[in-house]
């Protein structure tokens, strides 16, 4: 399990980043966090904000450079950074509202920080925090927000990637078999898009359990579990199985939307894909990137295919509306499936290689237009 401190937190990082690591504490709620603004130069950081039990400033350190990435891929004019706070995300909500509220008030120096919703926080945190410091994307629409899980802008921009992506990998979408690593805000609206799109879900899973049935899954019932707190595994039919498992169900196109590192070393060749779109952040390790490169996998990086929610987040900062927001996503986040998989084709590099290179010379110009400082 991660440890609060790391023995060494300034250990990482490079000439991108991070700019700072702050650690909080407010011991009279209870409040313990980390945040890491990992690289201003396009603008004010834009980066979520997680509640989980068990994370880390390295953890942390990662999922900012994923946002810098993200960011600079997408043609934001804004930064990457990120959030932790110590907790379960399943406290009562009076307690989770004064957690919430502590936070916002102990970020409020940092103004170079703009959080929003990740997991274990939604648009109702993010009106906590924008109460607190008027300062935060993601917020309730009746306060003039875009919520991003509501309206489900991640999983739009991950069906989109796998649509764009599946001609590479001799994947039609239509009847294409998807399975699916988390069902929360992106994994649930994912699977959505993509049955419009004609695919057909056949495995599922959540923290507790998976569940498989080729013959497809009804996302309902599904939705109707979660909704009333079960577990995916307590869908009537199917084949029930371990998380651990669901990693071998065959299928097209195997999506993790769940937390860091779910394809390893230690698992990476079990899968039986095509076709891997990357829905969480930093959900695959480079070992297993290499592996399915090797295996000819096609697999679409984490900061190219789920950059729908910053996307519909930082139109929203500008004003922007909805409709805005997910013609933004489409754009984006296909062009940038498009061309980073065509660099991965032309130059025989796997495709976290060429999105890597994309962000950096995005990133790289962008850094050289700042004024020393």
């Amino acid at each position: 399990m991660s440890t609060y401190r790391d023995s060494d937190p300034l250990a990482f990082g490079d000439d991108l980043g991070p700019e700072k690591i702050v650690y909080l504490r407010t011991p009279s709620v209870g409040l313990r966090a980390i945040v890491v603004i990992d690289n201003t130069a396009a603008g004010p950081a834009i980066g979520g904000t997680r509640m989980a039990p068990d994370v880390s400033a390295i953890e942390c350190f990662r999922l900012a450079r994923a946002m810098t990435l993200k960011n600079a891929t997408s043609g934001l004019r804004h930064g990457g950074a990120k959030s932790v706070i110590f907790g379960d995300p399943g406290m009562p909500t009076a307690q989770k509202e004064q957690l919430i509220r502590a936070f916002a008030t102990a970020i409020a120096p940092l103004e170079t920080y703009i959080p929003g919703p990740d997991m274990g926080t939604d648009e109702t945190a993010m009106g906590w925090v924008h109460d607190e410091i008027g300062r935060s994307v993601g917020l309730p629409a009746e306060i003039g927000g875009i919520p991003l899980d509501q309206i489900g802008a991640t999983g739009f921009g991950v069906a989109i990637a796998a649509e764009i992506a599946a001609p590479f990998a001799g994947v039609s979408l239509e009847g294409a078999r998807v399975v699916l690593q988390g069902f929360g805000a992106v994994g649930e609206h994912t699977a959505r898009f993509l049955e419009e799109k004609g695919a057909r879900l056949v495995g599922v899973a959540d923290i507790a359990g998976a569940v498989t049935d080729p013959e497809g899954l009804d996302i309902e019932a599904l939705a109707r579990l979660k909704k009333a707190g079960k577990s995916v595994a307590e869908y009537p039919r199917g084949r029930v199985l371990s998380n651990e498992s669901l990693v071998a169900v065959p299928c097209d196109i195997w999506i993790p939307a769940a937390r860091p590192d779910a394809l390893r070393g230690d698992n990476v060749a079990r899968l039986n894909c095509r076709l891997v779109v990357q829905g969480a952040n930093v959900p695959v390790t480079r070992e297993a990137e290499r592996f399915m490169f090797e295996r000819g996998i096609v697999s679409v990086p984490d900061f190219i295919a789920n950059a729908g929610g910053v996307i519909a987040a930082a139109v929203e900062y500008d004003g922007g509306v909805k409709s805005t927001a997910f013609a933004a996503i489409e754009e984006k986040v296909g062009g940038n499936t498009r061309v980073t998989l065509e660099r991965a084709r032309d130059l025989k590099i796997p495709p976290i290689d060429a999105g890597l290179s994309l962000a950096t010379d995005r990133l790289q110009k962008i850094m050289q237009l700042r004024r020393w400082r």
